[in-house]
């Protein structure tokens, strides 16, 4: 005999399972954008410093 998850209950434990998924994906994006971005950040304005220092000891 064949089991399967099919009718409401199917629909509903995939759809808790989908939410659920997508709840995680969300928080996890957030996460990487929240702890990446200064990662990325900070070492652009040292540079951008450095040269805005070179520039300014040509004037």
């Amino acid at each position: 005999m064949e089991h399967s998850f099919g009718g409401p209950l199917g629909v509903l434990v995939a759809g808790l399972g989908l939410g659920a998924f997508y709840t995680a994906l969300i928080w996890v994006n957030t996460l990487l954008g929240l702890f990446l971005t200064p990662l990325f950040l900070m070492p652009l304005t040292w540079i951008q410093d450095a040269l805005a220092a070179r520039k300014a000891a040509k004037l």
